[in-house]
């Protein structure tokens, strides 16, 4: 028999958290070994400009396939795989920390198939926001639209237990307020290629679908409303 006191701390994350956070990191790792002549000889050291230019979401590609109306699946994946494309070790790290800290709250509660729903639905429409409103968008890598998908599904959580406790909801957005903030000091100081777009329609994504994928979903938060 075991002992509880044993136990590894990665036992309590719901495996579906852990599969993306390794799959981030991974990634980063195989780029890492290739950059440093570890594995794949002289051409690996090329391998993250050419995952990049297969792989990250480009919003020219997006709008060629939005006003031709052909939808090619090697452009058509962009919308989802850039979010495990990162610019360097430390970029992925923190994509990594965010979806394992707050995606495990979120995975604690709704269904494994709900929390990939979250994750790269809030990617794909951050990336369309985002081509949709900043003025000269460029491509994207990074798995901060979905990480901030789990952002707005915690908010979600944290939203609906103050409601039921009476206490003031808009604390709630107290996490995202912060994280935006940080975000426009660093684009006010360094520029900013807007981004923070996608993370904000990733963390509004996330909270929106969290009213049908809680467990019970929008008939039961309608229920607790007209309740009070």
């Amino acid at each position: 028999m075991s002992d509880p006191n044993n136990s590894s701390p990665f036992n309590a994350l719901p495996p579906v958290i852990a599969a993306l956070a390794i799959v981030i990191i991974g990634v980063e790792i195989i780029f890492y070994a290739g950059s440093t002549g570890l594995v794949g000889g002289q051409e690996a050291i090329g391998w993250r400009l050419m995952a990049v230019q297969k792989f990250a979401y480009s919003p020219d590609i997006f709008a060629w396939m939005w006003q031709s109306g052909n939808w090619p699946s090697e452009h058509l994946v962009r919308i989802f795989s850039y979010l495990f494309l990162h610019g360097n070790f430390t970029h992925a790290l923190f994509g990594a920390v965010i979806v394992l800290a707050l995606g495990k709250m979120v995975g604690e509660v709704f269904h494994p198939l709900a929390v990939l729903l979250v994750f790269f639905v809030s990617g794909a429409i951050g990336a369309v926001v985002y081509t949709a409103i900043w003025p000269e968008p460029v491509t994207l890598i990074g798995s901060y639209p979905g990480a901030y998908g789990f952002i707005g599904a915690f908010t979600f959580l944290l939203w609906i237990r103050l409601r039921v406790g009476g206490d003031n909801q808009m604390r709630a957005f107290s996490l995202i307020a912060m994280l935006l903030a940080i975000q426009l000091v660093f684009g006010a100081l360094f520029g900013s290629n807007g981004d923070w777009i996608a993370d904000l329609a990733g963390f509004g994504t996330g909270f929106a679908m969290s009213f049908f994928l809680v467990p019970g979903g929008w008939s039961r938060i309608r229920a607790m409303i007209r309740h009070d």
